[in-house]
C-alpha cells in the first residue's frame, strides 16, 4: 500500500528517489576520496536530481570543494526525503505496514547520517592538509631565512679571522724588524767599544793629554744615549702599531 505525500508522490516513489540518490552519493564520495589521494584533472558534468533518475556526483580534480559541496547537497536532499517520509509512515493505519515503512525510513536515515559523518571526516582531512601544507611553506620559509643569516654571519666570522690573521702577520713583520733594528745597534756599540779602546791605546801609546781622553769619553756617552734613544724609539713604535691594528 502507497500513501501519497502533499506532492502528490506515495511513500514508495519517495524511497526509491531516496536509495538511488544515496547509491549515487556513496559513488560520489568515493570518487571524491580517490581524487584526493591522487590529484588527476577532471572534468565535471552537472545534471538535475529527479524522482526518475539518480545524478552522477564527485566529479572534479582534487583540492577541488565543487565536488565534495555537490555530495552534499544529494545528501541534504536525502536528508530531506527522509523527513517528508517520517511523516507519511506515521498516518499509515495499518500497523504492520507502518512499523515496516519505520524500520526502512530509520535504517535510511542511518546510512545518509553515516555517509554525511564519512563526508564530514573527509573534509577535516583536507583542511587539515591545507593547514599542514600552509606551516609547511611558512616554516621553509623561515629556514631560508635563518640559513641566510647563519651564511652572513659565517662570512663576517671569516671575514675577522682574515683580517686578524693579515694583523698578525703584520706584528710578526713589525718585530722581527725591530730585533734586526736592534741587532745592528748592538753591532755598532761593539765596534765602537772596541774602538774606544784602541784608540785608548794609541793615545795612551802617543802621550796623548787627559782633555783628548775625556773628550773621547763624553763623545762615548753621546753616543750611548744615541744607542738607547734609538731602541726607546723603536718599542714604541712597535706598540704604536701593534695598537693601530688591533
Amino acid at each position: 500500500m502507497d500513501f501519497a505525500g502533499g506532492g502528490g508522490a506515495s511513500l514508495s516513489e519517495m524511497y526509491q528517489s531516496a536509495r538511488r540518490l544515496l547509491l549515487s552519493a556513496r559513488d560520489g564520495v568515493a570518487r571524491v576520496e580517490r581524487l584526493a589521494s591522487a590529484p588527476t584533472s577532471s572534468s565535471y558534468s552537472s545534471s538535475s536530481y529527479s524522482s526518475s533518475s539518480a545524478p552522477l556526483v564527485g566529479g572534479g580534480g582534487a583540492g577541488d570543494p565543487a565536488a565534495a559541496e555537490e555530495v552534499r547537497r544529494v545528501v541534504a536532499q536525502i536528508q530531506g526525503l527522509c523527513a517528508q517520509m517520517d511523516r507519511l509512515w506515521r498516518s499509515i493505519p495499518a500497523k504492520g505496514q507502518r512499523d515496516l515503512w519505520k524500520r526502512k525510513v530509520e535504517q535510511l536515515s542511518e546510512e545518509v547520517d553515516s555517509l554525511k559523518e564519512t563526508l564530514d571526516k573527509h573534509s577535516f582531512r583536507q583542511r587539515k592538509r591545507i593547514l599542514e601544507a600552509k606551516e609547511r611553506a611558512e616554516l621553509f620559509e623561515r629556514a631560508n631565512g635563518e640559513s641566510s643569516h647563519v651564511l652572513q654571519i659565517f662570512d663576517d666570522e671569516a671575514q675577522a679571522r682574515q683580517s686578524a690573521r693579515t694583523s698578525a702577520r703584520a706584528l710578526d713583520e713589525a718585530y722581527e724588524t725591530g730585533v734586526a733594528i736592534l741587532q745592528k745597534y748592538s753591532d755598532q756599540r761593539d765596534r765602537l767599544k772596541s774602538a774606544q779602546r784602541k784608540a785608548l791605546d794609541v793615545l795612551n801609546t802617543v802621550g796623548l793629554s787627559n782633555s783628548v781622553l775625556k773628550l773621547i769619553e763624553r763623545r762615548h756617552r753621546v753616543d750611548k744615549k744615541i744607542a738607547y734613544g734609538g731602541m726607546i724609539l723603536t718599542v714604541v713604535l712597535m706598540v704604536a702599531f701593534w695598537r693601530l691594528t688591533h
